[in-house]
C-alpha cells in the first residue's frame, strides 16, 4: 500500500482493525523500506508491558477518515513479533525474517526497515482552578443562664385607724342620767393599721432556645493559575499562511 506524506502523518494514533473489523489496538510507529514507502506499523493494543506488535503494511486498507484494516485475525497480529515501545532502532534482519515468516509473506526485503520519525509536536497544557467546599468548625453557640438583682418598684393600698376627737354637748334629757362626778379617768380604743408586706415566689415565664439555618452565599475566590504556550520558529519560506 504506497501511502501520500499526509497519509502516513495520519497514521499515528489510528485504530487499527483486523479482517472483521474488530480493533485490535492503535498505531504507535511507523517504518519504512529503503525507498522511503512506509512497510510495518508498530501497534499498541493496550495490553500491559512496554511492546508493540509489528503488522504490514503489505494489503492493509485505509478507510476515509476511519480505522487501518490489515488482513489477518486479531489473534494473529497480537501474537506477532514486538518491539520495545518508543524505540528509534531500525528492524534488524532477525526480526524482519521472523516477521516475514510470522505473517507467511512472500520475498523478504533486502534492507530492514528504518522507523520514520513522527511529526513533531508538543504537549500544551495549563492549570485549571477547581474550587469545592469543606466544612470547618465556626464556633460554638451556647446558652448561658444566670441571675442578675434588680430594683422593682410598685404600691400597694394599705389601711390604718384615724382617731377623731368629737365633742357632743350633754341634752336636758340625758343629764339625770349622767354621772357628774369630778376625776380622773382614761379610756382606750384600739386601733389597727396595715403594713406593707414583701413575698417571693419563682414562675417559669419563658422558654429561650437555639436553633440555626444553613445560609448559602457567594465568596470570591482569587488564585493564580499557569498555562503554556507554544510559539512556532518556521522560517519565512516555509511558513504557510493560513
Amino acid at each position: 500500500m504506497r501511502l501520500t506524506e499526509q497519509q502516513v502523518r495520519s497514521l499515528y494514533g489510528q485504530d487499527v482493525q483486523d479482517r472483521s473489523g474488530a480493533k485490535i489496538g492503535s498505531v504507535a510507529q511507523v517504518w519504512a523500506d529503503a525507498a522511503g514507502e512506509a512497510t510495518w506499523v508498530s501497534v499498541k493494543t493496550g495490553v500491559m508491558g512496554h511492546r508493540e506488535q509489528m503488522a504490514p503494511l503489505q494489503a492493509a486498507r485505509m478507510q476515509p477518515d476511519g480505522p487501518l484494516q490489515v488482513p489477518y485475525d486479531k489473534a494473529t497480529v497480537r501474537s506477532a513479533p514486538a518491539v520495545e515501545t518508543g524505540t528509534d532502532q531500525p528492524l534488524s534482519v532477525d526480526q524482519l525474517t521472523q516477521l516475514y515468516q510470522h505473517y507467511q509473506l512472500g520475498e523478504q526485503a533486502e534492507r530492514p526497515p528504518q522507523r520514520m520519525p513522527g511529526a513533531p509536536e508538543v504537549t500544551r497544557s495549563e492549570e485549571r482552578l477547581r474550587v469545592g467546599t469543606e466544612s470547618e468548625p465556626a464556633g460554638t453557640a451556647r446558652l448561658n443562664k444566670r441571675v442578675v438583682t434588680e430594683n422593682v418598684q410598685t404600691s400597694v393600698p394599705v389601711e390604718h385607724d384615724e382617731v377623731t376627737v368629737v365633742h357632743e354637748p350633754v341634752s336636758e334629757a340625758d343629764r339625770s342620767a349622767a354621772r357628774a362626778e369630778i376625776g380622773e379617768e382614761q379610756r382606750e380604743m384600739e386601733l389597727r393599721a396595715e403594713r406593707p408586706v414583701v413575698g417571693k415566689e419563682q414562675v417559669p415565664v419563658e422558654r429561650v432556645r437555639l436553633t440555626k439555618d444553613e445560609i448559602v452565599e457567594e465568596q470570591p475566590v482569587n488564585a493564580q493559575v499557569r498555562r503554556e504556550l507554544v510559539d512556532a520558529d518556521v522560517p519565512e519560506r516555509a511558513r504557510r499562511n493560513r
